[in-house]
This record gives C-alpha cells, sequence and structure tokens, in this order.
C-alpha cells in the first residue's frame, strides 16, 4: 500500500471513531432531557393529587380543605405512595421515571425527585392553603 492510502485509512477511522462519539454524546444528552421531563411530569401529577386531596370532602376521604385534616400517610397513600411497602422507605415511590421522596410541613407538601439518568433531580413545593405551585429543575428552590 502506498502512504496515501494508509493516510487515507487513518483520516477515515479518526473521522468515524469522532462521528460515533458525537452520536454516543447527543443520545445521552436526549436521554436526559426525556427523563427530566418525565420527572417533571410526574410531579406536576403528584400536586394535581395532593390538590385533589386537600379539597375533596373528608366524606369522601380528603381533607376536606382543612390542614388539620392533612397528614403524611393520608396523602401520601391518595397519591400512590408506597410507605414501606415492598421494601420501599416510607414516604417514597418509585416510578419507571424515578425515585419521588415527600415532605409535609404545614400547610407546604414537598416533593423532590431522583430520576433514573444520573443529575436528574427536580422537585414541587405545593402550599395547599393557596394553591401555589413551585417547581425547581435542579431541585434548589428560588428564596
Amino acid at each position: 500500500m502506498g502512504t496515501q492510502q494508509i493516510l487515507l485509512i487513518v483520516l477515515s477511522v479518526i473521522i468515524v471513531g469522532i462521528a460515533v462519539a458525537v452520536g454516543i454524546t447527543m443520545f445521552n444528552q436526549q436521554a436526559f432531557n426525556s427523563n427530566r421531563n418525565a420527572c417533571v411530569s410526574d410531579l406536576n401529577m403528584f400536586a394535581s393529587q395532593a390538590q385533589a386531596f386537600f379539597k375533596t370532602p373528608t366524606s369522601h376521604g380528603g381533607a376536606g380543605s382543612d390542614l388539620t385534616n392533612v397528614n403524611l400517610t393520608d396523602l401520601g397513600n391518595w397519591i400512590g405512595f408506597d410507605f414501606g411497602k415492598d421494601g420501599v422507605a416510607a414516604n417514597t415511590l418509585v416510578t419507571g421515571n424515578g425515585t419521588f421522596l415527600m415532605a409535609w410541613t404545614s400547610p407546604t407538601l414537598t416533593i423532590e425527585s431522583e430520576g433514573n439518568e444520573t443529575g436528574v433531580e427536580p422537585a414541587i413545593r405545593i402550599d395547599l392553603e393557596s394553591g401555589d405551585i413551585t417547581t425547581a429543575i435542579d431541585g434548589v428552590f428560588a428564596t
């Protein structure tokens, strides 16, 4: 083989290697973004369920718009948290998108998530009294 042919083969291998590396990076970034969006979607669904629990009359299993009727166990069971079932820690829900942890400090419910992709940690804060919802894409709420 001539020198030019060897240089062309080496150059072709380098170009193909770079193309593969760029493709892998693009795929990983898309997986990260998709997982973050799925976690935020789950958090929004949990927020609407928490508000539904708060506004549902006590005769129907809700809190009847009274903060004294809200507790973590009832709220979590309404939303779908497993509370220690099947080896899952209390106030934790595991879905196909990630793991969600719930905390209650009247009148605020905070749900944090850890997505299946590394670095995905959005969170949501719901004020049940006022109905305000705050989402933190990076898990850090603005003060």
